[in-house]
């Protein structure tokens, strides 16, 4: 992955929402409701698409129940994850 990538709730919300690389170079998503829950799946897919992922990431944190919205999109891209933390 090239570049990091990081959507902040429109509302006025404190949700985030980013793709990062862990140590072992695999795609993760980090989901963080400027409170106290924080979740982070990881990419089960060895080619991920950023632009894919990237557009789901950025219409889950518009919507007002992020977490459900994300997985959503997710499902609707085929994109498969796995929750590591949170």
């Amino acid at each position: 992955m090239g570049h990091q990538f990081s959507f902040h709730a429109p509302n006025g919300g404190g949700d985030f929402l980013a793709l990062r690389k862990n140590r072992t170079g695999r795609t993760e998503i980090v989901y963080d409701d400027g409170v106290a829950r924080r979740i982070v799946w990881r990419v089960d897919v060895t080619a991920v698409n950023e632009a894919r992922l990237s557009d789901a990431l950025r219409v889950a944190v518009g919507a007002l129940r992020v977490v459900p919205a994300l997985y959503d999109e997710l499902k609707k891209r085929a994109i498969p994850v796995e929750r590591v933390a949170g």
